[in-house]
């Protein structure tokens, strides 16, 4: 039976509208009409109050609830950790393994196919952060995985995960703009990140099809005066997106504020978000809001999306519906899925965040 949510305001991706309804139906949004146009015989979920907005997209997440689905890859993992998604307003997430050897990675892949072939929802597919990256901004990534790609390296990733793969983040001045190419053309979103890239390196890499960015500031060439570095690219460069952590440990709550007004909407947010563990390779300890490594590297967030929206609102003065637009639609736009996801628009997906003046979710 078609649903009407309706005793709430709908902000649609680009508008606030006040005694709207949207009718849904089979998980399909099929109109946004006034309140008096929807057909009483629906099913009617009320909102009482709450603002009605799309659904978050995270493309960048380690794990959740207990679990590290990047190190420990499993249906298991990945579960708890679009969970965790989930509860903080994320109904989609292309979760993410760094830097780590071929066998965690071939893991990792068959653990989203089979996550989709029992019929689970919400993975768009994986994210490779590594390891193609420079060891000089190797961040928390262990220096014994860092390669540079070769031929064998890109067949091996298009054999095993032509399928699972949707984002591969490298460091440009790492690799043969020819394998990067390849890896566009299979379908494989290309971040750039890691990466000690002068300007020059990043604008051409820019220009040669690279329009995204991983965690801006974080493991990346700075903006210095004589050497605008990766971070001056992206701000230049009118057509790259980059993600951001906005936890104000990874980036100053300022430094967001700026790189807002440079960017507008080619900003948008990630939550990075990892689970504790204390053995193997990578050790994740929580620590003050944040996680960082065994040597005090910063290594990730406690994020959710929500919370990264609400501090964007409340300590970096972005609008509402900005800070909304970051969390969905600048992401869905980042992987071309707009037209699905980050709108409430007939056609796209009833996936919803309902979120109270006091900063209270609930999620359709």
């Amino acid at each position: 039976m078609p649903t009407a949510y309706v005793n709430g305001l709908i902000f649609t991706g680009s508008r606030t509208l006040k005694d709207h309804a949207v009718i849904t139906d089979n998980g399909i949004i099929t109109a946004v009409v006034p309140v008096a146009e929807a057909d009483p015989s629906f099913k009617r979920t009320d909102l009482a109050g709450a603002l009605l907005a799309p659904a978050f997209v995270d493309l960048q997440i380690y794990g959740g609830n207990g679990k590290v689905f990047s190190l420990y890859p499993s249906v298991e993992s990945l579960t708890a950790t679009y969970e965790y998604s989930r509860a903080g307003g994320a109904a989609h997430i292309i979760p993410t393994v760094a830097t780590h050897s071929p066998e965690i990675m071939l893991e990792a892949m068959k653990a989203v196919r089979e996550y989709w072939q029992a019929g689970g929802k919400g993975i768009l597919g994986l994210h490779l952060e590594g390891p193609f990256i420079n060891p000089v901004k190797k961040g928390a990534h262990l220096t014994q995985y860092i390669r540079r790609p070769r031929q064998e390296d890109i067949d091996w990733i298009l054999n095993n995960g032509r399928d699972v793969v949707k984002i591969m983040t490298l460091a440009p001045e790492c690799c043969d703009p020819a394998l990067v190419r390849q890896l566009r053309d299979a379908g494989i979103t290309v971040f750039a990140g890691h990466s000690n890239a002068t300007y020059g390196e990043a604008y051409t890499s820019f220009e040669n099809g690279i329009h995204h960015a991983t965690h801006l500031f974080n493991a990346m060439s700075q903006l210095e005066s004589r050497a605008p570095g990766l971070v001056g690219a992206i701000y230049d460069h009118p057509e790259v997106q980059a993600s951001i952590v906005a936890d104000g440990f990874h980036v100053d709550f300022a430094t967001i504020g700026i790189s807002k007004k440079i960017m507008k909407e080619r900003l948008f947010l990630i939550t990075d978000a990892i689970e504790e563990n204390r053995e193997g390779d990578y050790i994740y300890i929580r620590a003050d809001g944040r996680f960082v490594s065994a040597t005090g590297v910063l290594s990730g967030s406690c994020l959710t999306m929500l919370q990264a929206v609400r501090n964007c609102v409340e300590k970096v003065n972005i609008p509402m519906e900005e800070a909304l637009r970051m969390a969905s639609l600048y992401p869905a736009k980042a992987m071309q899925l707009d037209d699905k996801l980050g709108r409430i628009a007939p056609g796209a997906l009833a996936a919803f965040v309902a979120i109270t003046p006091q900063w209270n979710l609930s999620v359709y």
